[in-house]
């Protein structure tokens, strides 16, 4: 296991941190207060960085860089801005994962060189109105019509719904509750029957975009089936695997925020004639804080090596996105505290990173999912 950062990955991590604090830090507040999605970022900045195919092959216009550096970069986004931390690791892991994954040369070198460059904006879209977990019983369904398949229903919770120029959507093409009865469709923007509906109006994460995607009559050629037909839920879960670091590290981002900010507060608020650092109810906190974001980065790195090594991960990255998500709601809930009334006020980051961190425990499999797969896995 990799205990010690490399010199390129420090090169990375403060390139980012650079960037970010450039075209992110004086934006955070005014986009998450509009939800705005800053498209712009994604396809001017993150992309010619090398931010958008951190772990896609240099062949097709990625960095091809591994995991190590692929947590380093999502840290660095979400410790200033989870909402775009969310989004870049939305697009990194799950639609540009998931080509690079199961799609054969022709359609990696068709859509991995868009969007591992910035060109075009990922999406994946598994989730549906009545199917969160239960992925199993989804009604999205894809039915062969000579050549090409045409696919109808809804799915929800999509980031980057409505901005993004292509997505990967798992759909049923056979029975209800057959794990071989769905299959990932490659489609692109602007192919008619796909629609884009109601943008969501979250709690946390406001500047990244999150909507409903409509299927009507969406005719599908064959050659934009990823893999074989019946095989997209096995491909999803092993797609999730590589989501759950990408979570975890968002969340660890989001902690190490809350931490920094909790940090500099309490060593410039005065009470009683002193910072409030010198009193034992904050130190203490500031400890409790640090250990456990040590504690989730080392869960992090034990699943980002094995991933790295091509070894199978389930249970190391479910522990690891259960326990940093969790890290990243109790850091920012004694953020806030530490800082006070000031902490609930929107003057100050504490706030936002708490409301960020809660999506941490949801998205990507919750928390009570985490720990079934975890039992699961340890019961073998």
């Amino acid at each position: 296991m990799q205990f010690t950062t490399s010199e390129n990955q420090v090169m990375i991590a403060q390139a980012v941190r650079d960037l970010c604090e450039r075209e992110i830090r004086p934006n955070i507040m005014d986009w998450d207060e509009s939800q705005h999605f800053p498209k712009k970022l994604f396809t001017d900045h993150f992309g010619p960085a090398g931010m958008l195919g951190v772990f896609v092959p240099e062949e097709y216009g990625g960095a091809g860089l591994g995991y190590h550096e692929y947590v380093d970069t999502i840290v660095e986004v979400s410790r200033i801005c989870g909402s775009i931390g969310l989004s870049v690791a939305a697009h990194n892991s799950l639609c540009t994962g998931h080509i690079n994954y199961f799609g054969n040369h022709e359609q990696k070198k068709k859509w991995l060189t868009k969007l591992a460059t910035g060109e075009w904006l990922g999406a994946w879209a598994l989730t549906e109105p009545n199917t969160g977990s239960d992925a199993m019983r989804m009604k999205c369904t894809a039915k062969k019509d000579g050549k090409d398949w045409v696919i109808n229903g809804t799915k929800c919770w999509i980031t980057h719904g409505i901005s993004s120029d292509v997505m990967v959507a798992i759909v049923r093409t056979g029975e209800l509750l057959d794990s071989k009865g769905m299959t990932a469709f490659v489609i692109e923007r602007g192919t008619p029957g796909l629609k884009a509906g109601k943008k969501e109006n979250k709690l946390g994460m406001r500047a990244s975009e999150t909507a409903e995607v409509i299927f009507e009559d969406c005719r599908i050629p064959e050659e934009n089936v990823l893999g074989n037909v019946g095989e997209g839920f096995q491909q999803a879960m092993k797609v999730l695997d590589g989501g759950r670091i990408s979570i975890a590290a968002l969340s660890l981002g989001i902690a190490k925020g809350a931490f920094d900010a909790s940090v500099k507060y309490a060593k410039e608020r005065q009470q009683f004639g002193q910072p409030i650092a010198n009193f034992q109810g904050i130190s203490f906190k500031l400890a409790d804080m640090a250990t456990r974001i040590e504690a989730a980065e080392l869960l992090i790195r034990q699943a980002s090596d094995m991933k790295n090594a091509g070894k199978k991960m389930t249970k190391e990255s479910a522990m690891a996105k259960y326990y940093a998500s969790e890290v990243a709601v109790y850091c920012g809930n004694e953020g806030v505290q530490i800082f006070g009334g000031y902490g609930y006020t929107k003057d100050f980051p504490v706030e936002k990173f708490y409301r960020d961190s809660k999506l941490c425990t949801i998205g990507e499999g919750t928390s009570e999912v985490q720990k079934m797969v975890i039992g699961r896995e340890v019961l073998k």
